[in-house]
């Protein structure tokens, strides 16, 4: 069954149906079992349903309620469908959180500044900027096409609440990513387009920008197999303030805080960062 994260504090959404696309992440999955004890029934969106039954028994495993659904988040069909089985099996939706989304391996550029190329070197020049597009749609469209979805009932629903999830690179762009820096800047842009256009609907529209953490998904990127640090940790650390990586727990705060009906009924549009200070630091 794996470990449950435990929640350090709970917030009341006993009732309430949370559709979490990118469910079967570390994030997505770490969210979905936080309001799961909070007493939110989940919907964990996944490309597959298998690949979300690992968060679905956790949860399940707990107390909580949950279930898997199938959804590709760049297509409206699949959106549809998924949406047309969600109400079938929990009635209604109250929170939407859009995880989904990430940075290609094949749209990254292997400089951090260009200098003058050896022949047959990648550079920003010679890549396929499809990969880039790629990397565009999926973080940008694969948040605004679930929000079209779900958000259409959500209306009229008691504290429809609605969480993108933005990155370091909305506020600077990051070196080596720029599709994904770019996507990013424009998550936060729409959420705070979004957060206007449904302000008197009764749907509030956040942000979250995680900052740097060191997780088993990348903690390769950050130590060498004899645990020293790698340069990209030395230039993260000493741009973060706080000068340590983050606990990856750290982001569940802030999301209950963006779904409580009670603590922010009143807050729309805003990118919460989460990131030790990391994105208000110019290096002097």
């Amino acid at each position: 069954m794996g470990n449950t994260y435990q929640v350090p504090f709970q917030i009341d959404v006993k009732g309430e149906v949370a559709v979490i696309t990118g469910g079967t992440g570390l994030i997505g999955g770490m969210f979905a079992e936080a309001l799961a004890q909070c007493g939110a029934k989940i919907a964990v969106i996944g490309r597959s349903v298998e690949h979300g039954a690992a968060v679905v028994e956790r949860i399940r495993g707990n107390g909580g309620e949950a279930k898997a659904f199938a959804a590709d988040v760049m297509s409206r069909e699949s959106l549809l469908a998924c949406r047309k089985e969600i109400l079938a099996s929990f009635g209604h939706i109250n929170i939407l959180i859009n995880c989904a989304g990430g940075s290609i391996k094949s749209a990254m550029v292997p400089q951090d500044q260009y200098d003058e190329a050896k022949e047959g070197d990648t550079t920003f020049f010679t890549m396929d900027a499809e990969n880039i597009n790629r990397e565009l749609e999926l973080n940008i469209y694969g948040t605004i096409l679930p929000t079209q979805v779900f958000g259409e009932v959500m209306l009229g629903q008691e504290n429809a609440s609605i969480i993108n999830m933005a990155s370091m690179g909305s506020f600077t762009p990051l070196t080596r990513i720029p599709g994904y820096s770019a996507a990013k800047a424009a998550v936060t842009s729409w959420t705070q387009w979004a957060a206007t256009y449904f302000a008197k609907s009764g749907i509030r529209v956040n942000c979250m920008a995680p900052g740097f953490f060191d997780s088993a998904q990348n903690h390769f990127l950050h130590y060498s197999e004899d645990g020293t640090p790698t340069p990209r940790t030395a230039k993260i650390v000493a741009a973060t303030p706080m000068g340590k990586f983050g606990d990856v727990h750290d982001l569940v705060g802030g999301m209950l805080f963006l779904c409580d009906p009670k603590g922010s009924k009143f807050v729309t549009g805003i990118t919460l960062a989460v990131d030790g200070g990391f994105h208000v630091y110019s290096g002097v």
